[in-house]
């Protein structure tokens, strides 16, 4: 069993940037996905980013691609999620998961393991 936490989170201006990180403790595998999504106020929970935790795959929704990059550390079993030139719009609540799986899917209740959740919130 996975047991993400997320940390990072916070408020910043229109334009700038944040690193979410989330810390994975328990054991992971090769066939093994872990997700941002985040949720706004009245809105449901969607997908932001995966990646494989083995290999160098990675997925984005169209509304955050070439601006959010996921990474990992094998050795720290952290998954970061760069976030650069931020809209009001990003304003949710972001949430790490895992997915123990070979397949990827974008959709949240899919996965198995959830983070308590980073606020993340950004100014106009």
């Amino acid at each position: 069993q996975v047991q993400p936490v997320e940390s990072g989170g916070g408020l910043v201006q229109a334009g700038g940037s944040l690193r979410l990180s989330c810390a994975a403790s328990g054991r992971t595998g090769s066939n093994y996905f872990m997700g941002w999504f985040r949720q706004a106020p009245g809105k449901e929970r969607e997908f932001v980013a995966a990646i494989r935790w083995s290999g160098t795959s990675t997925y984005y929704a169209d509304s955050v691609r070439g601006r959010f990059s996921i990474s990992r550390d094998n050795a720290k079993t952290t998954v970061y999620l760069q976030m650069n030139s931020l809209k009001s719009e990003d304003t949710a609540v972001y949430y790490c998961a895992g997915r123990s799986s070979a397949i990827l899917t974008t959709t949240p209740r899919d996965y198995d393991y959830w983070g308590q959740g980073t606020q993340v919130t950004v100014s106009s």
